[in-house]
């Protein structure tokens, strides 16, 4: 997933031709716009008030994004999240919140995509009780997700690899797990497709997420398995996105950081773990 846009929030060249989905202005290739928040969970992670990652509300005051998100905007103070958004230019009902601080795993690794996962920890807690925001829980078990399984990602990225803009409303595209065999071969194994991530695409219709998708849930069958990680070009049938999956590994990095998080604020000069457990 996706083209790098030559902008000031463009993501970056992590190899000669990997392209990240998180660049500033892309959204959902082949997809279409989705019901007014019928994905009350979905956020826009801002720099500047700028979008160009999506994110997951994952608790009131958590949201779960791509690690390589951070370096799209290197300033916490800069970075802003949008909650119980449709339209990123009408943000009347909306919440605007700020960052406390971004945690990313010690393992994470530009070079071979490995644990391209973040948690932001949100100035103060968001209200969850209406319509328009509410959390969307993590899986329980991690399991692997089922070759052939239909999911769904949704994002306001590009809506085709040519666009300069994103997409100004939530827009979602159907996608289907492929096999992680296939997928290292199809990628030559640069990078090396492991366990703890996934593949999806759609021959048919070349649906995929494109740049500023990064960060975003992927939902298969309302359960979040996966966060947009990247991909060559947007929509190629031949190379199918790649997405971090919500691994027992992941899931127990997440448990941590936000245990050891609630410990802080009743132990004084305790510091969470920035890796792995």
């Amino acid at each position: 997933m996706h083209p790098l846009a030559q902008t000031a929030l463009t993501f970056l060249y992590i190899s000669s031709t990997w392209k990240s989905a998180a660049c500033s202005g892309m959204g959902i290739v082949g997809g279409k716009e989705v019901k007014p928040h019928s994905s009350p969970w979905m956020v826009s992670i801002q720099c500047n008030n700028h979008h160009f990652c999506g994110g997951t509300l994952i608790k009131d005051q958590w949201v779960l994004t791509a690690a390589h998100c951070k370096r799209q905007c290197e300033k916490p103070a800069s970075m802003t999240v949008l909650l119980g958004a449709h339209s990123l230019t009408k943000e009347k009902d909306t919440v605007r919140m700020g960052i406390e601080k971004p945690f990313i795993p010690g393992t994470f690794s530009l070079k071979t995509k490995a644990d391209d996962i973040m948690l932001i920890k949100l100035e103060k807690r968001v209200k969850t009780k209406g319509k328009k925001i509410k959390v969307k829980d993590l899986p329980k078990d991690g399991k692997d997700v089922p070759v052939g399984t239909s999911c769904q990602v949704t994002g306001w990225g590009r809506t085709r690899k040519e666009a300069n803009e994103a997409s100004d409303t939530l827009r979602g595209v159907e996608v289907k797990i492929e096999d992680r065999d296939l997928c290292r071969c199809l990628y030559n194994k640069n990078p090396m497709i492991t366990e703890d991530m996934l593949c999806a695409g759609n021959k048919k219709t070349k649906a995929d997420a494109c740049q500023g998708d990064s960060g975003g849930p992927l939902v298969c069958k309302k359960a979040l398995v996966g966060i947009v990680s990247g991909g060559y070009g947007c929509g190629d049938p031949k190379k199918p996105g790649v997405y971090t999956r919500l691994s027992k590994k992941h899931l127990s990095w997440i448990k941590s950081i936000i245990k050891n998080q609630y410990n802080t604020t009743i132990s004084e000069g305790y510091v969470s773990p920035n890796a792995f457990p």
